[in-house]
């Protein structure tokens, strides 16, 4: 399904974009057995794009594992969504309630960029986050 959805935006203007989490990009910076197919899914999108939550949480894990400098090559790659009062009051609330405080505004941001119509696929390897999303309406991908 997703694959036609590239092919026609082919002959358009869309611009197909994914948000990245950082259970995804932190298996790339791991180099753990889903690197490859995260990378070869996130180079069917236009457009990468997360919370600047990401920023944080990926260089203390970079920071934790002695690779801190493999971690701004990364998030060259990935456009960050400023964390504002809104996307916090909205995580505060946000459904399903099993939805992790970070995680949640992980997917406050998610939504108000689907409901701008800005974005097109999830990637998560959390299953509350992945759930979440469904929920929402977006779609999650989790490529291995």
């Amino acid at each position: 399904m997703h694959s036609s959805k590239r092919a026609d935006a082919s002959t358009s203007s869309q611009v197909l974009s994914i948000y990245i989490d950082t259970s995804a990009l932190g298996r790339s910076l791991l180099d753990e057995p889903e690197k490859p197919a995260i990378e070869h899914t996130l180079g069917t999108f236009e457009l990468s794009v997360s919370s600047s939550l990401l920023r944080t949480e990926l260089r203390r894990l970079g920071f934790r594992r002695g690779m801190l400098d493999r971690v701004d090559v990364l998030l060259a790659g990935v456009s960050l969504v400023s964390v504002d009062d809104e996307i916090l009051t909205e995580a505060e609330t946000i459904t399903p309630a099993t939805v992790a405080t970070l995680d949640a505004i992980h997917l406050a941001t998610a939504v108000r960029l689907s409901k701008v119509h800005r974005l097109d696929a999830l990637m998560t390897y959390d299953k509350q986050l992945a759930d979440g999303a469904r929920k929402h309406g977006i779609e999650v991908l989790s490529p291995s």
